[in-house]
């Protein structure tokens, strides 16, 4: 049976690179994104966009997020927190996804595997924090964390094999990092998707709710 993929954020570097990967293995993929009159941030033009859609997808990916919006970086100080940029970097870099996943349910397999995983980033690891900065991205991320784990104790109750993940894709150079590359190693937005497919092929139910990173190493909370 042929593999069906629905990729939201589809018009972004990472996005348009895991469209691009699972067409080439042989997927049916459907994306959206903004172009589609999608923004993840208003959950009428979610559930809109979502409701238009015949599924089942066997997965689900939300390659969406910011790490600037409207200009405002990541803050180096606590003096430096602004409250309105830190709620627009939890609209859409948690709250988004967390209201694809609502909407997305019905068009999950309840009778085999399936997947859903959002892109998340090492930096919203709590556990694993150890430079400070960054509040509101590292917030939003840590929250998207929580979101992703907690809907997937719910949804395992209906949809038995699936998988939840959050996954964090490495460095990647796309408009969202060329600002701040240098510090880590650098990949492709392609080389990224190769590695986060090869990741959640083999991703079991028992994994469920889990956080990963490009290699397939658990991610601390």
């Amino acid at each position: 049976m042929t593999q069906t993929a629905l990729v939201v954020g589809a018009s972004g570097g990472i996005g348009r690179a895991l469209a691009a990967a699972l067409a080439a293995r042989g997927t049916r993929v459907t994306g959206l994104s903004r172009a589609d009159g999608l923004d993840v941030t208003k959950e009428p033009t979610v559930a809109r966009a979502l409701g238009a859609l015949d599924g089942p997808f066997d997965l689900i990916l939300v390659a969406t997020g910011g790490l600037e919006i409207d200009g405002a970086g990541p803050e180096k100080t606590l003096k430096s927190l602004d409250p309105a940029s830190f709620a627009a970097q939890v609209a859409l870099n948690a709250l988004g996804p967390a209201l694809v996943l609502k909407h997305a349910l019905p068009l999950l397999p309840r009778d085999r595997r399936a997947v859903f995983a959002a892109l998340s980033a090492r930096v919203g690891s709590i556990g694993d924090n150890a430079l400070g900065g960054w509040y509101s991205y590292r917030a939003a991320k840590a929250a998207l964390n929580q979101l992703l784990r907690t809907a997937s104790i719910e949804i395992a109750r209906t949809h038995p094999e699936a998988v939840v993940a959050a996954m964090h894709p490495g460095t990647v150079r796309t408009r969202l990092t060329e600002a701040y590359l240098g510090r880590h190693r650098a990949v492709t937005p392609d080389e990224a998707a190769a590695n986060l497919l090869a990741v959640l092929d083999r991703l079991t139910p028992a994994e469920t709710g889990g956080f990963f990173d490009w290699a397939g190493k658990p991610v601390p909370w």
